[in-house]
């Protein structure tokens, strides 16, 4: 599934459809039902009263914004006096959100521009606007791909994710997984250099850090045939079963990788600082928690720590 398959369905809403008047007799459609399907507000005003048309011109520019995201109802509380009463508005202008067919939120009084984008942002956290691609869906589709082993689809995905958010974190991180997955390590660093400063700690973005670190050890290592000829030779040699370990999960060999790090935990749990353990934590953290190898690994390890 792609953004343009996901986004294919209805046309955005008009201006006419996102902005209306109601009435006591069709606030139960126009409010409680409509905002099963996504946010309503609700603006309750009247002629008389300046500060509400101050303030109704900067909920309309927001709920257009939105694009479909959030919709405004407006009830004049001098001809519809029923609903505002039942709800104890007793000053305006008044604004309550509905969700899900129940007020969620709301603010008193003309409130400024950023005040009311900030109310909209929190209260549409999560929602998709009509015709807008589910970026959620598709990030998942993309995880889903990268982890079945085709980095290749998995890479398109998220690229074409990026073209329509550029900001998208999770994408990036994505994007730059799957070059590190394939060896292209300075695609994968130009990729993650796109991450602004502030978003560094991600989660996603660490574990490629992660990953292009590991990688770029790897390559500083000899052969993993050399490595293994070292530690057959002689078992203690802890630096040349840390480097195979490193070489052996550049080659995707998490399994034998696992093994010659805690075969050192077990020996000399002190050894470089517990540099093994260390090792073994962001082996962890590159394949990610819910990996096969890391959580038997991580068994393994409370196993020889605890016992």
């Amino acid at each position: 599934m792609t953004i343009v398959e996901q986004g294919s369905g209805p046309a955005p809403q008009a201006p006419s459809d996102l902005i209306k008047e109601t009435t006591t007799q069709a606030f139960m459609t126009d409010v409680i039902e409509e905002s099963k399907r996504q946010p309503v507000l609700i603006d309750f005003w009247a002629p008389w009263c300046g500060p509400c048309k101050q303030l109704t011109p900067t909920l309309e520019k927001a709920v257009l914004a939105a694009k479909g995201k959030v919709k405004l109802v407006k009830m004049n509380i001098d001809d519809h006096p029923a609903i505002p009463g039942q709800m104890g508005i007793q000053s305006i202008p008044a604004v309550i959100a509905f969700v899900n067919g129940q007020s969620a939120d709301g603010f008193m009084g003309a409130v400024p521009e950023s005040q009311v984008n900030a109310f909209i942002d929190k209260l549409t956290q999560g929602v998709t606007a009509p015709g807008e691609p589910n970026i959620a869906e598709i990030l998942q589709e993309a995880e889903t791909a990268l982890a079945a082993g085709d980095p290749a689809t998995a890479a398109s995905i998220y690229a074409e994710i990026l073209g329509f958010d550029a900001a998208n974190i999770p994408a990036i991180a994505g994007l730059a997984r799957c070059y590190a997955t394939t060896g292209a390590l300075d695609q994968a660093k130009q990729t993650l250099a796109l991450v602004p400063e502030s978003k560094r700690n991600d989660a996603a973005v660490k574990t490629v850090q992660t990953m292009i670190d590991l990688a770029e050890q790897a390559s500083s290592l000899g052969p993993v045939a050399e490595l293994e000829q070292k530690v057959a030779a002689n078992p203690l040699d802890h630096q040349a079963r840390f480097d195979l370990a490193t070489a052996l999960n550049a080659a995707n060999k998490r399994s034998e990788a696992t093994n010659h790090l805690l075969e050192i935990v077990k020996r000399d749990r002190k050894w470089n600082d517990d540099g093994a353990r260390k090792q073994l934590v962001q082996f962890f953290e590159a394949w990610g928690g819910a990996d096969d190898a890391t959580v038997e690994g991580r068994k393994r390890l409370s196993t020889i720590l605890f016992s």
